[in-house]
């Protein structure tokens, strides 16, 4: 089931949703441009590691460019290829207008950054000693897809069903979207059956979108809209 799009208007212009999105493109038009080696340099150099975030290790001085308690904020501009980027910018543009129009737009970019931490640490904490980079936006954009879920989950997504040579457009409630998002995430970790995605940090994101958009709307904005 492909979403497309939300029936909520915005009342306001999503300027910092616009924004990232336009970030995460124009940094991986930059990791395109890099020779191999050097690509590979940036991801471990900018990407979140678990043995250096919270497992005591240390990289190269060629390679760790910044300090290891940035890399949370660094790696989730960072995405492994063209569909990652994609997939990840399609839900952030679908879900993040009305989330940033309930927040205001510090607000929003706040909240997005500390969700994305949260995820980062979530992914991290239970393999402290793993050296592989955790890069991408999912666990940010999965706060967002909480903060929607609390928000608006009455709101319609239009959704394309493929039904074998025919497809269908129907109107799904997105409560019934997220909910059937989330526990797909919850399945595939215990599965463990893809061991390069970061399910823990999309569980770990969404569940802190939950817990801290009460703290993050702007005043007047209900939930459970």
């Amino acid at each position: 089931m492909a979403r497309l799009r939300d029936d909520r208007p915005s009342a306001i212009s999503p300027l910092v949703n616009v924004g990232l999105i336009a970030v995460c493109f124009v940094v991986f038009i930059w990791q395109v441009s890099l020779d191999p080696l050097t690509r590979l340099q940036a991801i471990y150099a900018l990407g979140a590691i678990p043995a250096t975030l919270i497992g005591g290790a240390h990289l190269s001085a060629a390679v760790a460019v910044i300090p290891a308690a940035l890399t949370p904020l660094t790696s989730m501009f960072l995405h492994k290829s063209w569909m990652h980027l994609f997939g990840n910018l399609f839900y952030l543009w679908l879900f993040g207008n009305s989330v940033e129009d309930s927040m205001g737009h510090r607000r929003y970019l706040l909240f997005y950054l500390v969700v994305g931490v949260v995820a980062v640490i979530a992914q991290a904490y239970p393999e402290p000693y793993s050296t592989a980079p955790m890069i991408g936006a999912s666990g940010a954009i999965s706060g967002v897809l909480g903060a929607y879920m609390l928000l608006f989950p009455r709101a319609n997504v239009l959704a394309l069903i493929p039904l074998g040579r025919w497809t269908q457009l129907i109107r799904v409630p997105a409560a019934l979207v997220l909910s059937l998002w989330f526990v797909l995430q919850l399945l595939l970790s215990v599965m463990g059956t893809d061991p390069g995605t970061g399910f823990r940090a999309h569980i770990g994101g969404f569940i802190a979108g939950l817990v801290l958009t009460p703290f993050f709307r702007r005043q007047g904005v209900s939930l459970w809209q």
